[in-house]
């Protein structure tokens, strides 16, 4: 049986909230920088790789822009989303031989920052998420 006051169990809910609030800030701001610089890619995607691939892009970055969107609005399924989505892109591009064909050059760069905010998606939402649990599992009990 559950000895608590209510006033307790207010705060620690609180107390909840205050310690997911840096994860949960770190994990929104690199799906929003994932949403910027796929608009960077798409810029240089267009005059690079045939209609249907940009297009197919443009797909997954709509994708990325809706859970941008569900995050902002704090839509608690943004964030396992936003990790499919992570994890496809980078399993549909880091695989493609051509990505790593551009030499030194701003689509290489692009890329690479891409791949390195992907790692960062998925690191710090499974981490927002795994913190999140632990915080409610303790609540319950």
């Amino acid at each position: 049986m559950n000895n608590r006051l209510p006033s307790e169990g207010g705060h620690e809910l609180h107390s909840l909230k205050v310690q997911l609030r840096s994860p949960r800030t770190l994990a929104n701001w690199l799906i929003y920088a994932s949403i910027v610089l796929g608009v960077a890619l798409l810029v240089q995607l267009y005059s690079l790789v045939q209609s249907w691939l940009f297009y197919s892009v443009l797909v997954g970055w709509t994708a990325y822009l809706i859970v941008g969107i569900a995050v902002a609005m704090r839509r608690s399924v943004a964030y396992p989303l936003s990790l499919v989505l992570a994890a496809l892109t980078l399993a549909v591009s880091l695989p493609s031989p051509e990505h790593y064909s551009f030499g030194l050059s701003i689509a290489s760069l692009t890329f690479i920052a891409g791949s390195i905010l992907q790692i960062g998606v998925i690191v710090s939402v499974t981490r927002y998420l795994i913190l999140k649990r632990k915080g409610l599992e303790k609540l319950a009990s």
